[in-house]
């Protein structure tokens, strides 16, 4: 997806692609909640490979400020390839793809798939965020149905449309077999 962005929007694809295969080399949410592994590691792998320190600085701030970090909570991308690249991590999020992988992430966590007692919240901050432990369900009002309108690209606008459709589809069911309707 990066690449189809990044080719789109005529970005420095070195760095989309590179962004694009270490933003998640140490994700946050595999270690502990600590956002600065991720950019860490990374430099220690690019200076491994004799990368240029222009595009290490880069790729670094990228993998920083990629991340969602709340409803509430400003992530904009300090570069185009920045802006790829979240676009790019965003519409993994969401459609199809990103209802199964939602399911997932929230059954190996134990979360609920729903309880309607328990309300979704839009977190103020990262750390409210980071500390969710809400049902999947309450996951797609928290993040997933506001991805389409933090886009970045004409080009991830354009995508982000079709995949918001799927996922509000998949609610609309999802809530008629809830109440027996369906």
């Amino acid at each position: 997806m990066a690449q189809h962005i990044g080719q789109k929007e005529k970005a420095d694809m070195f760095v989309v692609e590179l962004a694009a295969l270490l933003h998640d080399i140490a994700d946050w949410k595999a270690h502990d909640g600590d956002d600065t592994v991720g950019p860490r590691v990374a430099r220690q792998w690019l200076e491994k490979q004799g990368v240029e320190e222009e595009a290490i600085l880069h790729v670094c701030t990228i993998i920083k400020e990629v991340s969602f970090k709340g409803a509430k909570v400003a992530t904009r991308m300090s570069t185009i390839e920045g802006e790829i690249m979240q676009d790019s991590d965003r519409l993994d999020a969401m459609g199809s793809m990103g209802i199964a992988r939602a399911f997932t992430y929230g059954g190996s966590k134990g979360r609920g798939m729903y309880n309607p007692e328990v309300k979704s919240q839009l977190h103020e901050s990262f750390e409210q965020y980071k500390s969710n432990n809400g049902t999947t369900i309450n996951h797609f009002y928290e993040k997933l149905l506001l991805l389409k309108d933090l886009m970045n690209t004409k080009t991830g606008k354009e995508i982000a449309q079709g995949r918001h459709v799927v996922m509000e589809n998949f609610l609309k069911e999802f809530f008629d077999e809830w109440e027996g309707r369906a």
